[in-house]
């Protein structure tokens, strides 16, 4: 198993600075290769955002290095690296919630990750950013943490309604803002010639599922310029469509 991989993030339209981040860490075992892949949407005003979505980024990427060698050795380890990556998000909420109690801010970001570990795949979840998978369909692999998701489930409002709700950005919880958090974790089957989209509100608010599916079709991309390409396509057509936010989208193929 291996990925072909792109990204591309745009501060958008309006707002004066980028509070997305991405990571995107692949390593060779004599499995196979695996995948680390993760999305956040900074929030708090001026570069705090940024801070946010920055300390979350780092610090998964200094435990991919540091942490998952041993546990990928691990016979355990398709229990041991969820349990693992969701206690680092933990440290990493208390490091942000302290940080903005100390300071007298109010900070916080969502995150997006994507793991996959040869046949099997984890999504881990807090906020309204992200996961698809596309081959022959889209399928949503997340559940947006967010006030008008709740009604929607709820039966309070329709689809339509919540896709135009001006509460659609309002959140249930992010990483940073609250000392307790519920981290949503997922799993699922990994299948090759598959593609694995994460992306912030910023790119579904204005792109439509099936223009997703149209444009993003796995079949059509032999190589990463490709996928390069078509998501700076559509990140495009989300500005001309006046979306305000930032925007940012992350594909891996598995190959």
């Amino acid at each position: 198993m291996a990925f072909q991989v792109a990204y591309h993030t745009d501060i958008g339209i309006k707002k004066k600075t980028n509070q997305d981040g991405m990571l995107l860490k692949t390593a060779k075992t004599p499995q196979g290769e695996v995948g680390l892949f993760v999305i956040c949407d900074g929030m708090g005003g001026l570069s705090h955002g940024e801070l946010a979505s920055a300390t979350v980024i780092r610090g998964i990427s200094e435990w991919f290095d540091d942490e998952l060698p041993p546990l990928l050795e691990s016979e355990m380890a398709e229990k041991e690296i969820p349990v693992k990556l969701e206690a680092r998000v933990r440290e990493l909420n208390a490091k942000i919630l302290a940080y903005g109690e100390a300071s007298g801010i109010k900070l916080g970001t969502t995150i997006t990750a994507l793991f996959i570990l040869y046949s099997q795949y984890f999504v881990m979840q807090i906020g309204d950013s992200r996961a698809y998978s596309i081959n022959d369909k889209l399928m949503k692999l997340t559940e947006d943490q967010t006030l008008v998701e709740r009604e929607l489930q709820m039966g309070n409002i329709t689809a339509e309604q919540a896709r135009i709700d001006p509460r659609r950005n309002v959140l249930l919880q992010c990483v940073g803002a609250t000392k307790d958090i519920n981290i949503v974790i997922t799993t699922g089957e990994v299948k090759h010639e598959t593609m694995y989209m994460l992306c912030t509100d910023g790119f579904y608010h204005e792109v439509t599922d099936s223009e997703m599916q149209t444009s993003l079709n796995p079949v059509n991309f032999e190589d990463e310029r490709k996928m390069k390409d078509k998501i700076v396509e559509l990140v495009e057509l989300a500005k001309e469509r006046l979306e305000t936010d930032n925007i940012s989208v992350l594909l891996a193929k598995v190959i």
